[in-house]
């Protein structure tokens, strides 16, 4: 059975009953069958791409007759640190968690070694260290170089000259510094077709992008080329266009090129209406069907690399009905419009 097939056979999923394993930070058991208990350590649920996560990997999990711990540390370090320890003191068979910081989370990988407890990084790599843990991350800088290459292809066949934005993550995440770089490696190869008037520093903080880029767009209104390093700022860059009369379709005057990263269902429904010209989309059920094939090879006694990647892919016009069952956003996007 193909990726795809396995993918739609579990994504029958209530994104709205996510929230019920509240985010006050203390374990909350998951019924499921016998079997091996795995914990789920999020740092928070400020994102559809968690949000999405920690309800996939519920139902692999109890497709795979795991019993599931959850925890969300609100982006405490030392809270996340205590909530790995509790695990560790109810012995599950192997600690999922993402990170806030990468190198606060050593101490916690070498708590779990000494444990003999398998660790699995889920899309945050932790910083290098003789500690041991897999790590399951999108290949990002990829993923972005070729999103933006098919908008650099777009301007190359409308000609014209493009000021081009960029909404920058937090730069204490490497998932937003490999976007950055991947936005860079193609741009920086057009200087005479495309000039970066604008770098928008988000912090991962919408109000912020908001801001940033409303600034950018009044410093620069001939922006016509903007690049976002997460979908979830799309309704602040909507409105931000909006109030700039500069939210149009493409094909309409006056159409901003426009890139997403993540592949969430507001970024999906953009593709479907025309404003959003490409997503580099992370393959999210790829990345848990990863993440616990790791856990059963460590309980097998192998040794996985500590990184795996994701190769994930753009989703275009061009290519939307034909790989949009493996968009986790299309897949949300389906449920919300029932």
């Amino acid at each position: 059975m193909s990726l795809v097939d396995e993918g739609l056979s579990r994504r029958r999923f209530t994104v709205g009953a996510l929230l019920a394993a509240g985010t006050a930070g203390l374990p909350i058991m998951v019924k499921a069958q016998e079997g091996k208990t795995v914990a789920l350590l999020f740092d928070s649920m400020v994102s559809p791409f968690w949000v999405s996560g920690i309800e996939i990997m519920r139902e692999e999990a109890k497709k795979r007759g795991w019993q599931t711990l959850e925890a969300i540390s609100d982006f405490d370090d030392n809270r996340q640190f205590e909530q790995v320890r509790a695990m560790i003191e109810r012995q599950v068979d192997g600690i999922l968690i993402i990170q806030t910081d990468a190198n606060a989370v050593i101490p916690a990988i070498r708590a779990a070694n000494e444990a003999g407890i398998p660790m699995v990084h889920f899309n945050r790599p932790p910083a290098e260290s003789d500690a041991y843990s897999v790590a399951i991350q999108a290949d990002n800088r990829k993923i972005m170089a070729d999103t933006v290459q098919f908008l650099v292809d777009e301007a190359q066949k409308m000609g014209g000259a493009y000021k081009a934005c960029l909404l920058i993550g937090d730069l204490g995440d490497v998932n937003a510094i490999q976007r950055r770089d991947g936005f860079f490696d193609v741009v920086d190869q057009h200087p005479d077709l495309i000039e970066v008037v604008a770098r928008v520093s988000t912090e991962w903080n919408a109000d912020k992008a908001f801001a940033g880029l409303t600034n950018a767009l009044q410093a620069n209104p001939d922006i016509n080329f903007l690049v976002t390093s997460s979908d979830f700022m799309h309704p602040q860059i909507e409105q931000a266009l909006k109030i700039a009369g500069k939210w149009h379709k493409r094909g309409e005057e006056g159409h901003v090129l426009f890139g997403g990263f993540d592949g969430d269902a507001g970024a999906y429904q953009r593709l479907v209406d025309g404003y959003l010209d490409a997503c580099g989309v992370q393959n999210l059920f790829l990345e848990v069907d990863m993440a616990f094939d790791a856990f059963e090879q460590l309980w097998a006694g192998e040794k996985p690399p500590k990184l795996l990647l994701d190769p994930g892919f753009v989703i275009t016009q061009d290519n939307l009905e034909e790989v949009r069952d493996e968009m986790w956003g299309y897949i949300v996007w389906q449920q919300e419009n029932k």
